[in-house]
């Protein structure tokens, strides 16, 4: 018997003797290396004959793994993991075959060793470049089965964290040889992700509690994790695929637009985070739709918070908490500012555009809600828009104001500067300093003081460029009149007149040229002069307020324009309210506890910076002194009447009035001529009809230049050459030879004859021949 199956043995096909001689009789001793490498000599010797060798090792290894062999499966492994590794030829995939079903067979074994062992071994073959396609190979059963591993709940912690361990490997392992491969199933599939992605997150997920490991819903509360995810995500992805991440977490916003408050704001939260690591710009094409949906989000918010209701209707089945939706608005609002941190100027300047223009404001162009429900979805909408727009403003720098502030948003933004609600208008303010703020001086104005040096504050001052003072040329007496309207608010606090300083301080620094600095210091004492007046009845903590505010700002004024006189002056005053008034400076009342007097009525001349004075020290330095004694009124504008505020015309009426019987110059001003608030009236509204038929006329006189055939506007200007020609020859006879008067002469008063002739700077010339 032994003799015959030692003969038989000896027939034994040859790669069956080289497989058996790879395996030594005791499987502690390991695979036999010199008769593996004859193996592999052999393989690649005869490709042909590798499918056969990867069978025979694949029944050899299901026999040990029946039996309990596991030295000799660990062997058998280590053999096929070789021949993958040393074999590229056409014929490995029915080698790859056997070497599946191998693996399949240790995943499907309950020792964790094996499964563990046939997970590493997948791995390596992941790895591997293959050179011919597979039509029919299924990586099915490997994602079942490491998805299942990555869900272990082994009893013992150490093993089931491998388990898990190489089931997240294998996965990989799965993605990574499937997803190149044009002839495999696709692995981004449902009946795929499916079990991939919950398996993933199971394991991302950090459980204090062992019961919570088998919660993997729900994970948008709380949004730690949800964050961690998402992070992890945007650092593994390539930039430029970063929007499609945005895009799919925007569309899954949309899709949760009736969830809890607090799923909201995780997937906002995620938002949020996903945008600080994408890089600059790859937010993807459609960024104004990215700023939209954020804002109908916000805009639905606002409505469930109002409403109580996500469907609007009387009895909800869902209880909307109001604390929870006013966490989601901020979470969209800071959202809002992430997203643009990462954009270009000229795209962030769109978004600020884009978001003012959905502000309800009451003007022709944009209708408000009406009635209680409407003002307050109004107000609500007004204030979260503002803050989202101050979130996308904040840390915003362009070197040409032009552009970061066109007139189409400045006007609406203005605008909110009229209304009402106070917050509102801080928002505005805040905006406003946000912008002209572009060397960070702003800090150093957060509190309103009379600093005897300003040195001390290092202010970065830069030369008004050309482009700036364009700006302040169109732009500025918009800007001062705002401040004058605001800062007579009787419902301004402190942050008011904060803000207040800050911008004419910034305004100062960042923009002034000398007519400027001119324009601002006839605005600061039209504000002092609003206190002394009092004509709205303020109360004694706002007159005080604007008092000490004056103070401030023109401390701050004169040190910087470095004329000694000026100083000289302010600091006299300065020293006077020091002694009698000390509640007229900013050190008594923009405190937590404001030093204030009962009455202001028997203010002392001496304790008013005084409009003559500083006109004669700043005039003696070159300074427009004729301009600086006249006092600053502000313009009445149609926004004013469409505002809703008290009338406007009521608060410039007396302003019109130079003498003040409050004034401290009433002796050295000439009586001034009555002027009511119709005949200013009337002399604002006919002053703009002329100038709207004035500018028509002109725009159809260029369009006609620029439109008209040639032939038309030679023809038109050669009918005018004859008249031009013939009024040419009246003009010349009246200079030389006037005509003598129908009645002789006219004795004028002083007894001298004159005669009764049209003058020539009255006569009309054509229009083409005004240049």
């Amino acid at each position: 018997m032994y003799g015959v199956c030692g003969c038989c043995g000896a027939l034994r096909p040859r790669y069956k003797r080289l497989v058996d001689n790879i395996f030594p009789e005791d499987p502690e001793d390991g695979l036999v290396k010199t008769n593996m490498e004859k193996l592999t000599f052999y393989a690649l010797s005869a490709p042909e004959k590798l499918d056969r060798i990867g069978a025979y090792l694949s029944e050899r290894l299901i026999r040990d793994v029946g039996r309990h062999r596991y030295g000799y499966v660990c062997i058998a492994m280590e053999a096929l993991d070789q021949l993958l590794m040393a074999c590229h030829c056409q014929s490995i995939n029915l080698f790859v075959e056997s070497f599946l079903k191998m693996v399949a067979k240790l995943l499907e074994s309950e020792k964790p060793n094996l499964q563990i062992l046939g997970t590493n071994s997948f791995v390596k073959f992941a790895n591997i470049e293959e050179d011919t396609p597979s039509y029919h190979r299924s990586y099915d059963f490997f994602v079942s089965r490491f998805s299942e591993m990555c869900h272990s709940s082994h009893d013992e912690l150490e093993i089931r964290t491998k388990i898990r361990m190489s089931g997240i490997k294998g996965l990989q392992g799965v993605v990574r040889k499937t997803v190149n491969d044009e002839l495999q199933a696709n692995i981004w599939d449902p009946q795929h992700m499916d079990k991939i992605v919950p398996s993933l997150l199971f394991n991302l997920q950090h459980a204090e509690e062992a019961e919570s490991h088998l919660d993997n819903h729900s994970l948008w509360e709380p949004k730690t994790f949800a964050i961690r995810c998402f992070k992890i995500i945007m650092y593994s992805i390539q930039p430029q695929h970063s929007h499609l991440v945005i895009q799919q977490l925007l569309g899954h916003l949309d899709a949760n637009s009736k969830s809890a408050a607090t799923v909201r704001a995780g997937i906002v939260e995620v938002l949020s985070e996903a945008a600080v690591i994408a890089a600059s710009g790859s937010v993807g094409p459609t960024v104004l739709e990215v700023f939209n949906t954020l804002l109908r989000q916000l805009r639905l918010s606002i409505d469930y918070e109002l409403t109580g209701s996500y469907d609007c209707a009387v009895v909800s089945t869902k209880i909307i908490k109001e604390h929870e939706e006013r966490m989601f608005q901020e979470a969209v609002i800071k959202t809002t500012g992430s997203f643009a941190s990462t954009l270009p100027t000229y795209q962030r300047s769109e978004v600020m555009l884009f978001i003012m223009s959905k502000v309800p404001l009451p003007s022709l162009h944009h209708a408000i809600d009406a009635g209680k429900a409407g003002e307050n979805r109004n107000r609500l909408t007004q204030i979260m828009l503002l803050k989202s727009l101050l979130q996308v403003s904040t840390g915003f720098q362009c070197s040409n104001m032009l552009t970061a502030l066109p007139s189409s948003f400045l006007d609406r933004l203005l605008s909110a500067a009229l209304m009402e609600d106070a917050d509102l208008r801080l928002f505005v303010l805040e905006i406003l300093i946000s912008f002209i703020d572009r060397h960070g001086n702003r800090p150093k104005f957060s509190t309103i003081s009379t600093i005897n040096d300003i040195s001390v504050l290092k202010l970065k001052v830069d030369k008004c460029s050309r482009q700036d003072t364009v700006f302040m040329k169109k732009h500025s007496q918009q800007l001062y009149r705002h401040i004058y309207l605001t800062s007579k608010e009787e419902s301004n606090v402190q942050p008011h007149y904060e803000a207040l300083y800050s911008m004419l301080a910034l305004i100062s620094i960042e923009l002034a040229n000398e007519e400027v600095v001119v324009d601002l210091i006839r605005l600061v004492l039209a504000v002092q002069e609003i206190a002394q007046i009092n004509e709205d009845n303020l109360p004694v903590y706002n007159r005080c307020a604007l008092y000490a505010l004056g103070a401030a700002y023109l401390n701050l004024i004169s040190q910087l324009t470095t004329v000694p006189a000026f100083c000289q002056h302010i600091h006299e005053v300065l020293e006077t309210r020091q002694k009698e008034a000390p509640y007229l400076l900013p050190e008594d009342v923009f405190v937590e506890m404001p030093r204030l007097t009962k009455s202001l009525d028997h203010l002392v001349p001496e304790v008013f910076f005084r409009q003559s004075k500083i006109s004669e020290v700043l005039g003696g330095s070159g300074y427009n002194s004729d301009r600086l004694s006249t006092p600053y009124i502000p313009q009445l504008t149609d926004e004013d009447r469409l505002s809703k505020r008290k009338s406007i015309g009521e608060t410039i009426s007396l302003q019109v009035e130079v003498e003040s019987r409050n004034s401290p110059e009433k002796e050295e001003r000439a009586p001034a001529e009555e002027i009511t608030y119709e005949t200013l009236k009337k002399a604002i509204v006919d002053s703009v009809a002329v100038e709207e038929q004035e500018r028509e006329r002109r725009r159809l006189v260029v369009e006609k230049f620029q439109k008209a055939p040639f032939e038309e506007i030679a023809a038109h200007c050669g009918a005018r050459a004859s008249l031009l020609q013939s009024k040419l020859n009246q003009i010349f006879e009246i200079t030389i030879r006037p005509p003598p008067s129908p009645s002789g002469t006219i004795t004028a008063a002083y007894g001298q004859p004159q005669n009764h002739s049209i003058p020539v700077y009255e006569m009309k010339f054509p229009d083409l021949c005004v240049y």
